[in-house]
């Protein structure tokens, strides 16, 4: 004879379901990772990996070349400076230099080309001395600047 439950709960809220029980199982039979997955999990965050760094690569290459850029932007304007306050008293003198170390590895080149009677035209080539030759090339130059330089007064 069966008996009847008598408690509040029905009978299927009692039972297991057959699936639920499978599943529980099949869940604590597989609990680590099988060689497969751990080699395409491997093999996919390799993939993932390569772009990534090829773009910080790229990205420190870009702030490389921008700093070099500035540093040769900031030592050509201290050049073209130092030319305009020793043309106030000095105005006779050339101002041509070649190959100037100005920071380490910077090298500067300054070119004093007559544009008149009392104006001088000044160009300030700088650039990081890439192959360590001591020589600024043209695809070592970073930044070229010119000014004009008038005759202030006769001394």
């Amino acid at each position: 004879m069966r008996r009847k439950l008598t408690s509040r709960f029905s009978r299927a809220a009692l039972s297991v379901p057959r699936s639920a029980a499978r599943s529980t199982q099949h869940a604590e039979r597989t609990r680590g990772l099988t060689l497969a997955e751990v080699v395409i999990a491997s093999a996919l965050l390799i993939i993932a990996m390569v772009p990534i760094l090829k773009g910080l690569t790229t990205a420190h290459l870009g702030t490389v070349i921008i700093e070099r850029k500035s540093r040769s932007l900031i030592l050509a304007r201290a050049k073209l400076d130092e030319i305009k306050a020793r043309s106030v008293y000095h105005y006779g003198d050339s101002f041509d230099e070649t190959d100037l170390s100005v920071d380490g590895s910077y090298l500067c080149d300054v070119k004093d080309t007559p544009a008149g009677d009392a104006l001088r035209t000044i160009t300030v080539s700088v650039g990081y001395d890439l192959d360590g030759d001591n020589k600024l090339e043209s695809d070592e130059i970073e930044v070229v600047l010119a000014t004009y330089v008038a005759k202030r007064w006769d001394p």
